[in-house]
Protein backbone atom coordinates (compact mmCIF):
# COMPACT_ATOMS: atom_id res chain seq x y z
CA UNK A 1 0.00 0.00 0.00
CA UNK A 2 1.56 3.27 -0.88
CA UNK A 3 2.35 5.74 1.49
CA UNK A 4 1.60 9.44 1.18
CA UNK A 5 3.31 12.26 2.01
CA UNK A 6 0.18 14.91 3.83
CA UNK A 7 0.31 17.22 1.09
CA UNK A 8 0.01 14.09 -1.63
CA UNK A 9 -2.95 13.15 0.84
CA UNK A 10 -4.43 16.55 1.09
CA UNK A 11 -4.60 16.78 -2.86
CA UNK A 12 -5.25 13.69 -3.88
CA UNK A 13 -8.74 13.80 -1.03
CA UNK A 14 -9.47 17.58 -2.96
CA UNK A 15 -8.80 16.82 -6.38
CA UNK A 16 -11.29 13.44 -6.22
CA UNK A 17 -14.03 15.65 -4.96
CA UNK A 18 -13.78 18.19 -7.49
CA UNK A 19 -13.56 16.01 -10.27
CA UNK A 20 -16.76 14.29 -8.61
CA UNK A 21 -18.29 17.68 -8.65
CA UNK A 22 -17.03 18.48 -12.05
CA UNK A 23 -18.42 15.24 -13.65
CA UNK A 24 -22.09 15.54 -11.70
CA UNK A 25 -22.80 19.07 -12.94
CA UNK A 26 -21.02 18.78 -16.19
CA UNK A 27 -19.00 21.69 -15.66
CA UNK A 28 -16.09 21.24 -18.05
CA UNK A 29 -16.38 19.93 -21.38
CA UNK A 30 -14.36 19.02 -24.92
CA UNK A 31 -12.90 22.22 -26.32
CA UNK A 32 -13.52 24.41 -23.23
CA UNK A 33 -11.84 28.03 -22.47
CA UNK A 34 -12.25 28.82 -19.07
CA UNK A 35 -11.05 31.88 -17.61
CA UNK A 36 -10.01 30.93 -13.55
CA UNK A 37 -10.69 33.92 -11.35
CA UNK A 38 -7.29 33.87 -9.53
CA UNK A 39 -7.53 36.27 -6.45
CA UNK A 40 -4.64 36.19 -4.36
CA UNK A 41 -6.76 33.84 -1.84
CA UNK A 42 -6.39 30.10 -0.86
CA UNK A 43 -9.29 29.35 -2.71
CA UNK A 44 -8.73 30.23 -6.14
CA UNK A 45 -4.86 29.30 -5.55
CA UNK A 46 -6.31 25.78 -5.01
CA UNK A 47 -8.96 25.73 -7.76
CA UNK A 48 -6.22 27.18 -9.82
CA UNK A 49 -3.64 24.25 -8.82
CA UNK A 50 -5.96 21.63 -9.23
CA UNK A 51 -7.74 22.44 -12.12
CA UNK A 52 -4.01 22.45 -14.27
CA UNK A 53 -3.10 19.21 -12.52
CA UNK A 54 -6.38 17.65 -13.94
CA UNK A 55 -5.81 19.20 -17.04
CA UNK A 56 -2.66 17.27 -17.82
CA UNK A 57 -4.07 13.93 -17.52
CA UNK A 58 -7.68 14.68 -18.40
CA UNK A 59 -9.03 12.66 -21.65
CA UNK A 60 -11.39 15.88 -22.27
CA UNK A 61 -8.93 18.54 -24.10
CA UNK A 62 -10.09 22.00 -22.12
CA UNK A 63 -7.68 24.96 -21.77
CA UNK A 64 -7.02 27.10 -18.81
CA UNK A 65 -6.24 30.90 -18.18
CA UNK A 66 -5.84 32.64 -15.39
CA UNK A 67 -6.97 35.97 -14.53
CA UNK A 68 -6.24 38.05 -11.77
CA UNK A 69 -8.12 41.72 -11.23
CA UNK A 70 -5.68 44.47 -9.33
CA UNK A 71 -7.96 46.57 -7.51
CA UNK A 72 -5.48 49.15 -6.73
CA UNK A 73 -6.11 48.73 -3.11
CA UNK A 74 -3.56 50.58 -0.44
CA UNK A 75 -0.81 48.13 0.44
CA UNK A 76 -0.59 45.71 -2.28
CA UNK A 77 1.63 43.50 -3.92
CA UNK A 78 1.17 41.16 -6.58
CA UNK A 79 4.84 40.42 -7.43
CA UNK A 80 4.24 37.32 -5.39
CA UNK A 81 1.18 36.29 -7.18
CA UNK A 82 2.56 37.13 -10.60
CA UNK A 83 5.78 35.23 -9.58
CA UNK A 84 3.86 32.42 -9.10
CA UNK A 85 1.78 32.43 -12.46
CA UNK A 86 5.00 32.96 -14.12
CA UNK A 87 6.18 29.63 -12.75
CA UNK A 88 3.41 27.44 -13.05
CA UNK A 89 3.85 28.26 -16.78
CA UNK A 90 -0.14 28.39 -18.22
CA UNK A 91 -1.66 31.32 -20.40
CA UNK A 92 -2.74 34.40 -17.57
CA UNK A 93 -3.18 37.68 -17.55
CA UNK A 94 -3.03 40.47 -14.49
CA UNK A 95 -6.10 42.89 -15.12
CA UNK A 96 -5.42 46.70 -13.49
CA UNK A 97 -8.39 48.55 -12.43
CA UNK A 98 -9.32 51.13 -9.62
CA UNK A 99 -12.45 49.62 -8.23
CA UNK A 100 -11.08 50.26 -4.69
CA UNK A 101 -11.21 54.32 -4.79
CA UNK A 102 -15.42 54.02 -6.47
CA UNK A 103 -16.26 51.26 -3.54
CA UNK A 104 -15.18 53.39 -1.51
CA UNK A 105 -17.24 56.51 -3.15
CA UNK A 106 -20.36 54.42 -4.00
CA UNK A 107 -20.52 52.84 -0.16
CA UNK A 108 -22.80 54.60 1.88
CA UNK A 109 -21.76 55.11 5.78
CA UNK A 110 -21.89 51.65 7.74
CA UNK A 111 -22.62 49.87 4.45
CA UNK A 112 -20.95 46.95 3.54
CA UNK A 113 -18.41 46.73 0.43
CA UNK A 114 -19.13 43.36 -0.86
CA UNK A 115 -22.20 44.47 -3.35
CA UNK A 116 -20.08 47.18 -5.79
CA UNK A 117 -17.12 45.75 -5.37
CA UNK A 118 -19.09 42.46 -6.57
CA UNK A 119 -20.72 44.20 -9.55
CA UNK A 120 -18.15 46.37 -10.56
CA UNK A 121 -15.33 43.07 -10.34
CA UNK A 122 -17.63 41.27 -12.55
CA UNK A 123 -17.85 43.59 -15.04
CA UNK A 124 -14.28 43.59 -15.62
CA UNK A 125 -14.13 40.26 -15.54
CA UNK A 126 -16.86 39.45 -17.55
CA UNK A 127 -15.00 41.77 -20.12
CA UNK A 128 -11.73 40.16 -20.09
CA UNK A 129 -13.52 36.78 -20.70
CA UNK A 130 -14.59 38.04 -23.72
CA UNK A 131 -11.65 39.20 -24.92
CA UNK A 132 -9.76 35.92 -24.06
CA UNK A 133 -12.13 34.19 -25.81
CA UNK A 134 -13.44 32.23 -22.99
CA UNK A 135 -16.44 30.20 -22.72
CA UNK A 136 -16.71 29.53 -19.06
CA UNK A 137 -15.96 31.38 -15.80
CA UNK A 138 -14.43 29.51 -12.41
CA UNK A 139 -15.13 30.93 -9.01
CA UNK A 140 -13.38 29.25 -6.13
CA UNK A 141 -16.71 29.08 -3.84
CA UNK A 142 -16.35 26.33 -1.65
CA UNK A 143 -18.74 23.89 0.16
CA UNK A 144 -18.89 26.66 3.65
CA UNK A 145 -19.25 29.38 1.05
CA UNK A 146 -22.74 28.09 -0.20
CA UNK A 147 -24.00 27.40 3.31
CA UNK A 148 -23.03 30.75 4.45
CA UNK A 149 -24.72 32.31 1.43
CA UNK A 150 -28.10 29.49 2.61
CA UNK A 151 -28.20 30.73 5.77
CA UNK A 152 -28.23 34.44 4.89
CA UNK A 153 -30.57 33.94 2.73
CA UNK A 154 -32.85 31.75 4.80
CA UNK A 155 -32.21 34.64 8.14
CA UNK A 156 -32.81 37.77 6.04
CA UNK A 157 -33.84 37.37 2.72
CA UNK A 158 -36.65 34.77 3.63
CA UNK A 159 -35.79 32.21 0.37
CA UNK A 160 -33.78 28.85 -0.05
CA UNK A 161 -31.44 29.96 -2.29
CA UNK A 162 -27.50 28.61 -1.97
CA UNK A 163 -25.01 28.84 -4.30
CA UNK A 164 -25.14 26.47 -7.53
CA UNK A 165 -22.66 24.36 -9.17
CA UNK A 166 -23.04 26.41 -12.53
CA UNK A 167 -24.72 29.04 -14.08
CA UNK A 168 -25.70 30.72 -17.19
CA UNK A 169 -24.77 34.84 -17.03
CA UNK A 170 -27.71 37.04 -17.66
CA UNK A 171 -26.61 38.19 -20.84
CA UNK A 172 -25.92 34.59 -21.67
CA UNK A 173 -22.35 35.15 -22.71
CA UNK A 174 -20.66 32.58 -20.70
CA UNK A 175 -21.40 29.94 -17.87
CA UNK A 176 -20.13 29.97 -14.52
CA UNK A 177 -18.88 27.66 -12.55
CA UNK A 178 -17.78 26.24 -9.01
CA UNK A 179 -15.50 23.25 -9.22
CA UNK A 180 -15.09 23.38 -5.16
CA UNK A 181 -18.11 24.17 -4.72
CA UNK A 182 -18.25 20.50 -2.92
CA UNK A 183 -14.80 20.93 -1.09
CA UNK A 184 -14.49 21.81 3.01
CA UNK A 185 -12.88 24.97 3.47
CA UNK A 186 -11.10 23.13 6.35
CA UNK A 187 -9.47 20.85 3.96
CA UNK A 188 -8.69 23.63 1.35
CA UNK A 189 -6.62 25.61 4.59
CA UNK A 190 -4.58 22.46 5.30
CA UNK A 191 -3.71 22.32 1.28
CA UNK A 192 -2.98 25.95 1.08
CA UNK A 193 -1.19 25.94 3.84
CA UNK A 194 0.76 22.85 2.90
CA UNK A 195 1.70 24.43 -0.54
CA UNK A 196 2.49 27.85 1.46
CA UNK A 197 0.50 29.72 -1.73
CA UNK A 198 1.61 33.42 -1.83
CA UNK A 199 -1.81 35.01 -0.23
CA UNK A 200 -2.83 38.45 -0.82
CA UNK A 201 -4.94 40.28 1.76
CA UNK A 202 -7.79 41.42 0.84
CA UNK A 203 -8.22 45.26 2.35
CA UNK A 204 -11.88 45.78 1.70
CA UNK A 205 -13.76 43.16 2.73
CA UNK A 206 -11.08 42.02 4.73
CA UNK A 207 -11.24 44.91 6.68
CA UNK A 208 -14.71 45.49 7.67
CA UNK A 209 -15.53 43.65 11.31
CA UNK A 210 -19.44 42.42 12.14
CA UNK A 211 -20.55 41.29 8.71
CA UNK A 212 -23.39 39.17 8.63
CA UNK A 213 -21.31 35.79 6.54
CA UNK A 214 -18.93 35.88 9.70
CA UNK A 215 -21.91 35.73 12.45
CA UNK A 216 -22.97 32.42 10.12
CA UNK A 217 -19.45 31.38 10.28
CA UNK A 218 -19.86 31.61 14.14
CA UNK A 219 -23.00 29.66 13.92
CA UNK A 220 -22.01 26.49 11.99
CA UNK A 221 -18.67 26.11 14.12
CA UNK A 222 -21.25 26.55 16.91
CA UNK A 223 -23.74 23.96 15.79
CA UNK A 224 -20.27 21.68 14.60
CA UNK A 225 -19.83 21.51 18.37
CA UNK A 226 -22.73 19.58 18.98
CA UNK A 227 -23.02 18.10 15.34
CA UNK A 228 -19.76 17.07 14.65
CA UNK A 229 -20.46 16.67 10.51
CA UNK A 230 -23.25 19.19 10.55
CA UNK A 231 -21.50 20.93 7.08
CA UNK A 232 -21.57 17.59 4.87
CA UNK A 233 -25.57 16.88 5.85
CA UNK A 234 -25.97 20.27 4.85
CA UNK A 235 -24.82 19.68 1.82
CA UNK A 236 -26.58 16.50 1.49
CA UNK A 237 -29.99 18.41 2.16
CA UNK A 238 -29.29 21.08 -0.23
CA UNK A 239 -28.99 18.32 -2.70
CA UNK A 240 -31.55 16.08 -1.65
CA UNK A 241 -34.68 18.80 -1.75
CA UNK A 242 -38.45 17.66 -1.26
CA UNK A 243 -40.36 20.07 -3.37
CA UNK A 244 -43.62 18.80 -2.24
CA UNK A 245 -42.47 19.35 1.43
CA UNK A 246 -41.88 23.16 0.88
CA UNK A 247 -44.61 26.02 0.99
CA UNK A 248 -44.21 27.37 -2.69
CA UNK A 249 -47.14 26.65 -5.05
CA UNK A 250 -45.00 26.56 -8.34
CA UNK A 251 -42.84 24.03 -6.69
CA UNK A 252 -45.50 22.16 -5.55
CA UNK A 253 -47.27 22.19 -9.06
CA UNK A 254 -43.83 20.99 -10.95
CA UNK A 255 -43.65 18.22 -8.37
CA UNK A 256 -47.13 16.93 -8.52
CA UNK A 257 -46.37 14.10 -10.70
CA UNK A 258 -42.91 12.80 -9.36
CA UNK A 259 -42.59 10.20 -6.56
CA UNK A 260 -43.13 10.57 -3.09
CA UNK A 261 -39.83 12.12 -1.44
CA UNK A 262 -37.24 9.38 0.34
CA UNK A 263 -37.30 9.99 4.09
CA UNK A 264 -34.93 12.21 4.78
CA UNK A 265 -32.74 10.29 7.13
CA UNK A 266 -32.32 7.38 4.93
CA UNK A 267 -31.23 9.72 2.15
CA UNK A 268 -28.63 10.85 4.10
CA UNK A 269 -27.29 6.98 4.52
CA UNK A 270 -27.48 5.98 8.10
CA UNK A 271 -29.42 8.62 9.86
CA UNK A 272 -28.83 11.80 11.56
CA UNK A 273 -25.34 10.39 13.27
CA UNK A 274 -24.07 8.81 10.07
CA UNK A 275 -21.99 10.36 7.79
CA UNK A 276 -23.80 12.08 4.32
CA UNK A 277 -22.88 10.12 1.25
CA UNK A 278 -20.63 11.41 -1.03
CA UNK A 279 -21.92 12.42 -4.74
CA UNK A 280 -20.37 9.54 -7.45
CA UNK A 281 -18.04 11.33 -9.95
CA UNK A 282 -13.23 19.65 -12.61
CA UNK A 283 -14.15 31.27 -5.35
CA UNK A 284 -13.62 34.54 -6.84
CA UNK A 285 -11.87 32.74 -3.72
Amino acid sequence: MPVFTPLERAHRGLKRRMLKTITRFGLIEAGDRVMVCLSGGKDSYTMFDLLADARRTSPVPYELVAVHLDQNQPGYDGRPLEAWLEGCGWPSEIVRRDTYSKVLELTKEGGTYCSPCSRMRRGILYSAAERLGCNKIALGHHRDDALETLLLNLFYAGKLQAMPATYRTNDDRFDVIRPLIECAESDIVEYAALKAYPILPCNLCGSQSGLKRNAMTTLLGQLEETIPNVRQVMLAAISNVSATHLLDPTLMKRSADEPTANDPLEALGGGCDGPADEPSLVQIG
